[in-house]
């Protein structure tokens, strides 16, 4: 019997949360080499973080492509609850609009589940790290199977440690560029450090989504190991 073709493989269903000041229609565009490599492999459903970044936005370095041609940009928390920013940088006691976002993305799996996986850039990253521990710990709000962190970090918050308490198990790909300016790779280091048995993909550039062909092999040996779960 011959072996199923590649166009035969189950479908895996990812949720994308895109960076800070982005959007759904934003993240959907930068994610379209991504999105266009997978295919045929996984769908990738994006949402917009319920927090309105309020403009200006002022001279502090953003975390995520600062655009300002984007419409409404939004973010998954504040770092700064007075005047409603985030940097990525800042350690900081208390937060804010954490729980909103928790709350927009339990609708999402919800309303528009199941998935399979869960895909996260910068801040999104981020918090996909969160929805992992939070799902590890008996959150029967989120489940997935697996987790893809593009340019993620770990939260400088103090409220925030309590998801790093213990190991994450979730399988997980973490990928980021040697030379990001924006989330320096140490930074996305360190969050792998709190995974178990993570898998890496390392990229020459910054900050952004790669989908080269290169890149497209690594995505798709990770994806693979999940089609049982379809």
């Amino acid at each position: 019997m011959a072996a199923p073709s590649a166009s035969a493989r189950p479908v895996l269903r990812l949720l994308a949360l895109h960076g800070y000041r982005q959007n759904e229609r934003s993240f959907r565009e930068k994610t379209g080499a991504l999105r266009k490599i997978l295919k045929g492999r996984a769908e990738i459903v994006h949402i917009t973080a319920p927090l309105i970044i309020p403009e200006p936005g002022g001279d502090v370095i953003k975390d995520g492509n600062s655009d300002s041609s984007e419409e409404e940009p939004r973010g998954w928390w504040f770092s700064n609850p007075e005047d409603n920013s985030f940097n990525a940088m800042d350690n900081t006691e208390g937060c804010s609009g954490l729980d909103d976002s928790f709350q927009t993305v339990a609708k999402a799996f919800t309303e528009l589940g199941p998935f399979n996986g869960i895909l996260g850039f910068s801040q999104g990253a981020a918090l996909v790290a969160m929805l992992c521990s939070l799902m590890q710990r008996g959150d029967v709000r989120f489940k997935f199977d697996f987790a893809v962190l593009v340019a993620g970090f770990k939260s400088r918050a103090s409220e925030h440690e309590e998801y790093y308490q213990q190991p994450i198990t979730v399988p997980s790909l973490h990928v980021y560029g040697e030379t990001d300016r924006v989330i320096p790779d140490h930074m996305s280091q360190e969050l792998v450090l709190h995974f178990e048995k993570p898998v890496t993909l390392t990229h020459a550039g910054g900050h952004f989504v790669p989908a080269s062909a290169q890149q497209k092999k690594v995505y798709l040996e990770f994806l693979n190991m999940f089609n049982k779960c379809v």
